[in-house]
């Protein structure tokens, strides 16, 4: 394998590891205030995903860094044409970091419920916006022959969110988002909460599943793993196998991410106007010098990441009581 290619793999390692571990974040934000009947069940929703999605964030900061870093043209055709979907999903995640972190600021029941509302708001923008994104960035966009993208203005941002891939990629954002939100509250809550989880879990699980089988049908098999581990999640769920069933929807967002990354190598990145016109890896690529510089870097920095974020999860394992009395 060479760099490029080995920089690739890493690429979408990053961005699978963000969709991943900020996927269950976005669900959780979006159903901790349907979930949650009072104050005190709504915290302990909140409270399942309090230590960790700080850390989960920075695998965005990674995805982007190291795309930037490998493959440069790669990057600078995606933010010019779709700059504005991407601003729009910054400021929802730095919404939701204030709701998070501001909630228990203030020690009113008022405050709480509208820190809860910006919460569920900004992670659903979140969750759809990415979705839309990684539709666009599968299907194409409409790229010159000097790998830049046609148009001007907000018309150059905002005409791919108006087709159906971007529509379709926005929804399956959310559903996986719901899924694996309510798997991880299956899994990290006791009492009320995570009665209604599991079976919100199992509703979505459906969804999911239904979607991954006419994407498979309709554009790519690729998505047949993905209808496979989302039925496996409703099932798990189903039966109080929690820790299963958050497996299976993590492993069904990871199959859909790197289904969609790799659907047309070696290119990258399609043109709409003429294939010819596509990136590809190789061409996309920076210089082998710069290449052979940020692994050097990679080997030092990723592992240390990893192993951080493996840490964190172990200290913050147990379960969050959202009954008045710890269950089993």
């Amino acid at each position: 394998m060479d760099l490029a290619m080995l920089w690739f793999a890493l690429v979408v390692l990053c961005w699978v590891l963000f969709a991943v571990l900020e996927g269950f974040d976005f669900g959780v934000g979006m159903l901790a205030g349907l979930l949650g009947r009072d104050e005190h069940e709504r915290g302990a929703a909140v409270r399942t995903v309090g230590p960790v999605w700080d850390g989960n964030e920075v695998w965005l900061v990674a995805a982007i860094g190291v795309t930037f870093a490998a493959f440069p043209a790669w990057y600078a055709a995606l933010l010019s044409g779709l700059y504005l979907p991407v601003v729009v999903v910054l400021l929802a995640l730095a919404a939701r970091g204030v709701a998070l972190e501001f909630r228990g600021k203030v020690d009113t029941a008022a405050w709480r419920r509208r820190c809860d509302l910006v919460l569920g708001v900004s992670s659903l923008v979140s969750a759809a916006g990415f979705g839309a994104v990684v539709a666009l960035a599968t299907t194409g966009l409409a790229l010159g022959p000097d790998a830049a993208v046609a148009g001007s203005g907000l018309t150059r941002s905002l005409a791919p969110l108006a087709t159906w891939p971007a529509l379709a990629g926005a929804l399956a954002g959310v559903l996986a988002a719901l899924l694996q939100g309510a798997a991880f509250l299956g899994l990290r809550t006791t009492g009320p909460v995570r009665v209604r989880a599991r079976w919100v879990a199992v509703t979505t699980a459906g969804l999911v599943a239904v979607g991954a089988a006419v994407t498979a049908g309709t554009t790519t098999p690729a998505a047949a793993p993905v209808a496979v581990l989302a039925v496996g999640a409703g099932l798990a769920a189903a039966r109080r196998r929690e820790a299963l069933a958050f497996a299976a929807a993590s492993l069904a967002v990871l199959g859909g991410v790197v289904a969609a990354f790799t659907a047309h190598l070696p290119v990258v990145l399609r043109s709409t106007l003429d294939p010819a016109w596509s990136l590809t890896v190789a061409g996309a690529a920076a210089s082998p010098v710069a290449l052979e510089v940020i692994t050097i870097g990679g080997i030092v920095i990723l592992p240390g990441v990893l192993a951080y974020q493996a840490f964190s999860y172990w200290v913050f394992r147990r379960r969050v009581a959202s009954g008045r009395e710890v269950t089993a």
